[in-house]
C-alpha cells in the first residue's frame, strides 16, 4: 500500500517524500509553519520556514535568528526533493498560510487556522484546488455564523464611549497576535485614548517595524489611573482576567472572541460585554472554503472535527477527523512578557 504524500504522525503532519513537517509539534529538524500562534509555531526546530510577513513575529516570539528561519513569498514554489511547495493567504492573521504541496501530479493543502472573510488587515484567503485537504473545525457547527465586521466593530465603539461617558476605562480582551491588531485597526481612535497591555504592544511594533500602519498605544503599565478614566486597553486573555486588570480602577471588560456566541460563554469568564468576533472560519465559511478546493477526501482537525466530519460525509464529501494538537490559538501566552 503506497504511503500518502501527507501523514499524520507523533510528532505533527509529515512529508516523507521530502523529509519535512508542518506546524509540528514536536522537535524536528525541518519545519514548515503556516503562522506564528503557539500552537502552530512551536520552540525547537532546527530550520523554520514561513512567509515572509509571517517571519518577523515568529522570529520574535521563538527568540530565532536569521540562521534558523527561511522565508518565501506568496505564491513562490519551494522545490525539496521532487516535492513542490508553496504559500498561500489564509486569511487568519497577517502573514497567515494555506500550505501547498504536490508531487507527481498529487495535491495536498495544509490549511491551518483560516477565515474566509476580509478583515481589512490580514491578506485574503485564496482558496487552492486539491485532492486532498486539512481542515480545522474551530467553530463547526451551525451556530456559529459571524456578523460583519463592521457591525461588531460599531458594538465595541458605542460600548466604549458610553463607558468613556461614564469616566471608566474599557479593557477589552483579545489575543495579543491577530485579534489585538484587528481591533486597533478598525476601531474610533477618535473617541479617546488607547493603551495595550505589553504583550500586545510588542505584538505591534513588530508589524509596525514591517511598514504596517498599526495605530499608536501607550503601554498601559506606565499610565496613570487619571490617563486611563474613559479610555480602551488591549490586553490579552491572560491579563484580562488576573490581578493585573484591577490597578486600573472602576473599568468594564469586554471579550472579542467567537466563543462569545455561545449562550452563557461571557458569564463563565466574568466579562460585563461579550463581542461576537473571531480570527476564524464560521459554519458557512469552513463549508463554502471546502467545496471550492473540490478535494477527494478531507481530514478535519481541531474543534468539532467528529461532528463536522459526519456532517462532510453525509454531504458526499470522503471526510475523517484526526487528532492533532492544535487548538487553543496562543496557550502558553504570559501576562509577564515586557517591552525589551
Amino acid at each position: 500500500m503506497l504511503m500518502p504524500l501527507i501523514s499524520f504522525t507523533s510528532k505533527g503532519l509529515y512529508c516523507r517524500q521530502a523529509g519535512v513537517y508542518i506546524d509540528p509539534w514536536g522537535k524536528v529538524d525541518k519545519a514548515l509553519i503556516t503562522h506564528g500562534h503557539s500552537d502552530h509555531a512551536r520552540w525547537g526546530m532546527n530550520h523554520y520556514l514561513c512567509t515572509t510577513t509571517a517571519a518577523p513575529v515568529i522570529r520574535y516570539r521563538l527568540r530565532l535568528d536569521d540562521t534558523q528561519i527561511q522565508t518565501v513569498a506568496f505564491g513562490e514554489k519551494v522545490y525539496i526533493n521532487g516535492v513542490t511547495f508553496s504559500f498561500h493567504p489564509a486569511g487568519h492573521v497577517i502573514g497567515s498560510a494555506q500550505i501547498r504541496v504536490e508531487y507527481k501530479g498529487e495535491i495536498w493543502v495544509v490549511s491551518g487556522d483560516y477565515k474566509t472573510v476580509a478583515d481589512g488587515i490580514s491578506e485574503p484567503f485564496e482558496s487552492i484546488r486539491c485532492h486532498h485537504f486539512i481542515t480545522e473545525s474551530t467553530f463547526g457547527l451551525p451556530i456559529y455564523n459571524w456578523d460583519d465586521q463592521a457591525v461588531i466593530i460599531n458594538d465595541i465603539n458605542r460600548w466604549w464611549q458610553q463607558n468613556r461617558s461614564q469616566g471608566i476605562s474599557s479593557i477589552l480582551s483579545a489575543y495579543a497576535l491577530g485579534k489585538a491588531q484587528r481591533i486597533l485597526c478598525n476601531i474610533n481612535t477618535g473617541i479617546g485614548p488607547v493603551f495595550a497591555h505589553a504583550a500586545v504592544e510588542n505584538i505591534n511594533q513588530v508589524f509596525r517595524e514591517q511598514g504596517y500602519l498599526i495605530p499608536p498605544c501607550r503601554l498601559a503599565q506606565q499610565a496613570t489611573k487619571e490617563e486611563l478614566k474613559g479610555a480602551l486597553v488591549i490586553a490579552p486573555p491572560s491579563a484580562a482576567d488576573s490581578p493585573w486588570a484591577k490597578r486600573f480602577g472602576a473599568h468594564q471588560t469586554g471579550i472579542a472572541s467567537g466563543w462569545m456566541a455561545l449562550r452563557g460563554a461571557r458569564r463563565r469568564r466574568a466579562a460585563d460585554r461579550g463581542f461576537v468576533l473571531s480570527d476564524h472560519a464560521d459554519w458557512k465559511g469552513l463549508n463554502e472554503a471546502i467545496l471550492d478546493t473540490g478535494a477527494e477526501t478531507v481530514y478535519v482537525t481541531h474543534g468539532y472535527s467528529d461532528i463536522f466530519a459526519q456532517w462532510l460525509n453525509t454531504k458526499g464529501i470522503d471526510a475523517q477527523p484526526v487528532v492533532t494538537s492544535y487548538g487553543q490559538d496562543e496557550p502558553e501566552e504570559s501576562i509577564e512578557e515586557v517591552v525589551p
